[in-house]
């Protein structure tokens, strides 16, 4: 390199350590081993050969690594106590001594080759920082500005200078977003590939809604309160099962908070989804009756079905509480049941005949019996058979 040329080099390794976070060391040691693998590949594989860069100057040297010995028997690989003493007066039996290899058509084909290389090495860099970032956040909800939407419905966020796309089918169906918009969202695994950083981006995850309420609710962020399970249709409905051992909280109203601030800011964020907060409960038959609220739950029996004894929740309600249990198209119990794990089985309770119209139905039926015997019978015999069959009918003997 030239002198000014390897100035410029050397300012645009600081440059680069700035802006991309790039150590220069970093850079410069690894463009000394490809100089050398260049220079190997060139003037031949020479274990005793090392390239250096002036840290200051940006100077490329090339320099034959030579053992200090008092018989030289490989000239190559080594020197003599004597030669070694005119190039180093301290030099001593042992001693690795560098001496500089005339290179000159290499070292001024060593700043393209350099440019070469700094390139591919901020490449891998780029990738490796961008995989340690998002790495950081894995299994996380953070905040993102919305960039735009393409014409697929995929959403391009950035994330603190990450950008990262939301896919259309990890979108709730409510999530209209324009550019500018800071939203949440949740960062599932991170992979690392050939090309780039694979990360699992969503708005409808479950996890989502679990880190809104670490966010809004002190006593979950704490573990003061536990969240059991969460069963979410995104856009739509959830609902959260949650449990404390502190029988002095209110757990409801925690997670609810003052005039609903709290589950409002989380609906907010969520764009009108509802959520439904559910008091877990270790009898099964008593959380199964909480996550059906709001209907009212006359009682539960689980039973097991199937050949995987799978269990099923036997519930039984009023006929005026049965919409309420089932929910619009289903939602109600079908949340209920992810959110129990278990199979709900809805019944009605049985209508009730009361006394007056069950003597009016059997003398209805008495009455017609009779004259149905009178109207189709001409012979003695004849009336003899429908006269024992009409006992048989009434209980007579």
């Amino acid at each position: 390199m030239k002198g000014r040329d390897q100035k410029i080099f050397l300012e645009a390794l600081d440059e680069l350590e700035k802006e991309k976070g790039i150590l220069k060391e970093e850079l410069l040691e690894t463009i000394e081993i490809a100089l050398l693998a260049a220079y190997k590949k060139n003037y031949g594989e020479k274990d005793n050969v090392k390239v250096t860069i002036n840290r200051n100057s940006g100077d490329v040297k090339v320099y034959s690594q030579r053992l200090v010995v008092e018989n030289v028997e490989n000239p190559d690989e080594e020197i003599s106590l004597e030669d070694a003493i005119s190039v180093k007066k301290r030099a001593k039996l042992g001693d690795i001594l560098d001496l500089e290899i005339n290179a000159e058509s290499f070292k001024r084909n060593a700043i393209q080759n350099a440019k070469q290389i700094v390139v591919q090495k901020v490449r891998e860099c780029e990738k490796r920082n961008i995989f340690n970032k998002f790495k950081e956040i894995e299994n996380s909800i953070v905040s993102a500005n919305v960039r735009k939407t393409d014409e697929k419905g995929n959403l391009y966020v950035d994330i603190n200078g990450l950008e990262a796309i939301v896919p259309a089918k990890e979108l709730s169906p409510v999530d209209i977003f324009r550019q500018g918009d800071r939203i949440k969202i949740y960062i599932d695994a991170v992979e690392e590939s050939t090309k780039f950083t694979k990360t699992f981006v969503s708005r409808k995850s479950e996890e989502l809604l679990r880190g809104l309420l670490e966010l809004e609710v002190p006593e979950i962020y704490e573990e003061i309160i536990e969240i059991k399970n969460i069963a979410r249709e995104a856009g739509s409905r959830s609902k959260v099962a949650v449990y404390s051992n502190d029988e002095n909280l209110d757990v409801k109203g925690a997670c609810i908070g003052r005039n609903g601030m709290r589950i409002q800011n989380i609906i907010d964020e969520l764009c009108g989804e509802k959520i439904d907060i559910v008091l877990w409960n270790e009898d099964i038959t008593e959380f199964v009756k909480n996550a059906l609220n709001p209907a009212e739950v006359l009682s539960v029996e689980i039973v097991e079905e199937g050949e995987e004894n799978m269990k099923v929740a036997r519930v039984l309600v009023a006929e005026n509480q049965l919409s309420l249990a089932i929910g619009k198209k289903g939602q109600n119990s079908r949340l209920a049941a992810r959110l129990c794990g278990v199979k709900i089985d809805i019944h009605t309770e049985p209508a009730e005949i009361d006394e007056f119209e069950e003597e009016t139905a059997f003398n209805d039926s008495f009455e017609d019996e009779a004259e149905n015997i009178e109207g189709t019978h001409n012979s003695n015999d004849d009336y003899e058979v429908e006269e024992s069959a009409f006992a048989e009918l009434h209980g007579e003997e």
